[in-house]
């Protein structure tokens, strides 16, 4: 059957009219498809490998295929963390001629996992308050530009290691909106179904075997609103404090700066007397540490990434007596001697399992680990020649396939993998 497919996108990709288009996304053959792990879709969602990318393919409607492509566009514009959109393509039909649904293609988001792939894993009893924080962050995020979710939960959310934590992006924006600024009522309601639906996600995992015994879901659920609260009242909350005291400027955007937010613009006003000054934040932009780092060594990495490697150099700039010397040429120097050389001396084959920096801030725990059991300051070089061996070499490969027992292989007749088919 003749295809009248239409494409729409910002760069089209003409090795998108190769795939199957003709066949229902379900029906997909295995040589087309990548194995992934995947959260649980309302839609039927797939998986391929093209022009040396990963994309997400999903099926829905036309209308709103067209509107969630565009909200995914303008929050990528207001770089928020969110999935890349690639573009809508329509006019699909099948071998006799019925229509197909549209589908959306959005890229897949390097070294990411939803979170039922990370409780699959042996992690650290405390994962499920690690995600609520990261949750809390990107759903704060969102409102701050006026982006209304609408169905907040894990499921509808990637996530990606920042050092000791989780960074999230939001995946699926079909029931979102973007306003000019929100109503309260409408950051309560998304605040309230977020508790709502994480509370139901985690009894399933729970009843799943996959959560540990002792997490308090309802606790956990409550903790999210606990934490979207506070830092929504310390990135937007007024302070007053008398005249005198101007010191307290410097030390609120500090404390903004430590949650990881620059200070665009500050609002300060004065009572009649002028005794009293009130300073409150207008705009402010998440990235404080990572921009810092890549306006220094050039190295985009997530937020707690930043800050462990921003620490790193301080220490690097301390030990070679250098705390004088020019920031910029400390930190190339830095970047030159420490981490490329830290980064390259682990084998090619295992970089696709973790991130560079976030392989880097593992060696850095590693050392201090090791060097605490030996009784002595370990080097570097010797550090990472056990961290490979001892660490990485047993870690799932996060850039390809997460989660699979070793030997156990992805499928969809299985109740319990969240996996497709791999053919490479």
């Amino acid at each position: 059957m003749t295809q009248n497919l239409q494409i729409t996108a910002a760069r089209p990709d003409p090795a998108l009219l190769d795939l199957p288009w003709d066949i229902p996304l379900i029906s997909w053959p295995d040589d087309v498809l990548a194995a992934l792990p995947r959260g649980i879709s309302r839609h039927v969602v797939r998986f391929v490998r093209l022009s040396g990318r990963v994309l997400a393919i999903k099926e829905i409607g036309e209308s709103v295929a067209h509107r969630e492509y565009e909200l995914l566009r303008r929050l990528n514009r207001l770089d928020v963390p969110s999935v890349v959109p690639v573009g809508v393509i329509t006019g699909r039909r099948d071998a006799n001629g019925e229509r197909l649904e549209a589908v959306l293609v959005t890229e897949h988001l390097q070294f990411s996992l939803p979170y039922r792939a990370l409780f699959s894993q042996a992690l650290r009893p405390d994962t499920a308050t690690r995600l609520i924080d990261a949750l809390a962050v990107l759903l704060v995020r969102l409102h701050l530009v006026g982006f209304y979710w609408g169905d907040v939960s894990l499921s509808n959310t990637l996530f990606r290691r920042d050092a000791e934590t989780f960074a999230a992006y939001l995946v699926d924006a079909e029931t979102g909106d973007l306003h000019r600024e929100l109503t309260p009522g409408q950051r309560n309601y998304d605040i309230d179904l977020a508790r709502t639906n994480i509370i139901g996600e985690l009894m399933d995992l729970a009843a799943g075997e996959m959560l540990d015994e002792e997490v308090d879901e309802v606790g956990i659920g409550d903790a999210l609103v606990e934490r979207y609260n506070e830092l929504w009242d310390a990135l937007t909350g007024a302070e007053y404090f008398v005249a005198d005291d101007r010191w307290r400027v410097d030390a609120h955007i500090e404390r903004l700066n430590r949650l990881g937010f620059d200070v665009g613009e500050l609002e300060m006003t004065t009572d009649i007397d002028g005794t009293t000054v009130r300073i409150q934040p207008k705009v402010v932009d998440a990235g404080h540490h990572s921009n810092r780092l890549f306006r220094l060594t050039g190295l985009d990495v997530q937020e707690n990434q930043a800050r462990r490697l921003l620490n790193d150099l301080d220490s690097y700039a301390a030990a070679t007596g250098r705390q004088n010397d020019g920031e910029q040429l400390v930190a190339h120097d830095w970047l030159r001697t420490v981490f490329e050389p830290t980064v390259n001396a682990v084998p090619r084959e295992l970089r696709r399992k973790l991130e560079p920096a976030q392989i880097f801030h593992e060696v850095l725990d590693h050392r201090w680990y090791v060097s605490e059991r030996a009784e002595r300051d370990i080097p570097l070089p010797e550090a990472v020649a056990s961290y490979v061996e001892d660490v990485l070499r047993h870690r799932p490969d996060e850039k390809a396939l997460l989660g699979l027992p070793p030997g156990r292989q992805p499928s969809e007749d299985d109740p319990e993998s969240d996996y497709f088919h791999l053919s490479t």
